[in-house]
């Protein structure tokens, strides 16, 4: 691929839609304002978090997993780093970060997870990328409506405007639309409703202002390490929650441009997404995964089809930029939430669609199909059954996804793997038998029937 030959003005283009899409200064911007960090930290987790997403993406695209896939913060830790930050104890966070990281980039490096077959199955893989799509449609609903039941804005008149009227545009163009309005129908819906979100009086531009023009990560921003049990598990659990994420999403990614996802690919990919996530607890910032809302986009606009990956190299370089300019990475911070939602929700959707997609491909079998039945049940409704949960469960029961991937892993071990390979050994031996003689009733016949 000659990404010289491919810098075209269109591509540009769609590389700055994924990185409107992506949202990545979503997650830190939250959990420092909850956290409530001074502005010289709250800075330094953005501008870190920017530039580990385009070290990853670039080092992705071009070099290790070779998919359209943008990388980001994993929204699973977002309650973890709130908690450790408000218990004085981000150094632990950031010691507990790097440890599972690393664990995970050993099993990469050692092909271990290359050989954890059974997660590249239809079932499985369908699972996980619908589970994906669900996982996503919760936070999405919330910026779409405004809050939850309860919050003073929820339902607001202003906010279902603005959220309706993003979503209309991009399933409006990218259904319906043709060539260029079909590609950026996501680009056109963002600014659209960003612009009439600006005359409700719903955009704020203070967080610019304070931002500086250069900067800088810096190294323990929180201290030197420190390691306590209680960070640790649940966030070793969380990490896993996201290596599930990033599974669906190179899966689905893959489904969208029609081709096979290769093993080595998982496991480069990974591997790629752990050390990521690595450097990033050295400079204050957290976990980095693949990001299903761009794999949404790739489905909608048609993008997915050409298979390339220049656009999303392009965002790549994009965000590495905005990780050196704050001032430029607050101004995309500015983009409202009901925007936000309204973008998300029909990546979400399209995310859903590929998973069904997917386990169409399983045997249509009365065991397999009530396993994936169970386990697309379990995984949508057993984490808000169990929310009260706290510690490590809260984090592994709390998960759409890790709920739905591990119930289909445990019931079709013990409702198909298990019963075929008993079955497989009770197969009595074959026995060479001369065809059937209706004269003398001989032969195959006879043996049946005995």
């Amino acid at each position: 691929m000659s990404i010289r030959k491919e810098l075209t003005a269109q591509n540009v283009l769609l590389g700055f839609q994924h990185v409107l899409v992506s949202n990545v200064w979503l997650d830190p911007v939250f959990v420092a304002g909850a956290i409530g960090l001074p502005i010289a930290l709250s800075s330094n987790m953005i501008n870190a978090i920017f530039i580990v997403s385009g070290l990853v993406t670039l080092v992705q695209a071009t070099r290790l997993g070779r998919l359209p896939v943008v990388q980001g913060p994993s929204a699973a830790f977002d309650a973890l780093m709130i908690a450790a930050g408000t218990a004085g104890m981000l150094g632990a966070a950031s010691s507990s970060i790097l440890i599972a990281s690393l664990v995970f980039l050993l099993l990469c490096l050692t092909g271990v997870i290359e050989r954890m077959r059974f997660l590249f199955s239809p079932m499985i893989s369908g699972v996980v990328i619908f589970m994906v799509g669900v996982s996503l449609s919760g936070f999405t609903l919330s910026e779409f409506l405004g809050g939850a039941p309860g919050d003073k804005t929820v339902a607001d008149p202003h906010i279902l405007t603005v959220s309706i009227l993003t979503t209309a545009i991009v399933l409006v163009l990218s259904l319906l639309g043709k060539g260029l309005l079909k590609s950026f129908s996501f680009l056109i819906a963002l600014v659209v409703g960003t612009v009439v979100a600006a005359a409700f009086g719903m955009v704020d531009f203070s967080p610019v202002a304070s931002k500086g023009w250069l900067g800088l990560p810096t190294f323990l921003p929180y201290g030197p390490f420190t390691f306590d049990w209680k960070i640790f598990i649940p966030f070793f659990i969380a990490y896993m929650v996201a290596v599930m994420e990033a599974l669906g999403v190179y899966q689905a990614a893959s489904e969208i441009q029609g081709t096979s996802l290769e093993r080595k690919q998982v496991r480069y990919g990974l591997a790629g997404e752990a050390a990521g996530s690595a450097i990033s607890s050295l400079i204050g910032g957290f976990t980095t995964t693949a990001y299903p809302q761009n794999v949404g986009l790739l489905n909608l606009t048609g993008e997915g089809k050409l298979r390339t990956r220049t656009p999303v190299i392009i965002a790549a370089v994009l965000l590495l930029i905005l990780g050196f300019v704050p001032k430029a990475g607050a101004l995309l911070s500015v983009i409202p939430s009901a925007v936000v939602g309204g973008i998300f929700l029909p990546a979400a959707a399209s995310l859903i669609v590929t998973g069904l997609r997917a386990l169409r491909k399983v045997a249509d079998d009365e065991r397999r199909q009530t396993v994936i039945g169970m386990s697309l049940l379990l995984g949508i409704a057993l984490p808000k059954a169990l929310s009260g949960l706290t510690g490590g469960a809260s984090v592994f029961f709390g998960n759409n996804i890790m709920v739905g991937v591990f119930s289909a892993i445990i019931l079709n071990a013990l409702f198909v793997a298990l019963p075929d390979l008993v079955a497989k050994h009770r197969a009595p031996a074959s026995v060479d038998v001369p065809a059937a003689d209706p004269a003398d009733g001989t032969g195959a016949a006879a043996y049946d029937e005995r």
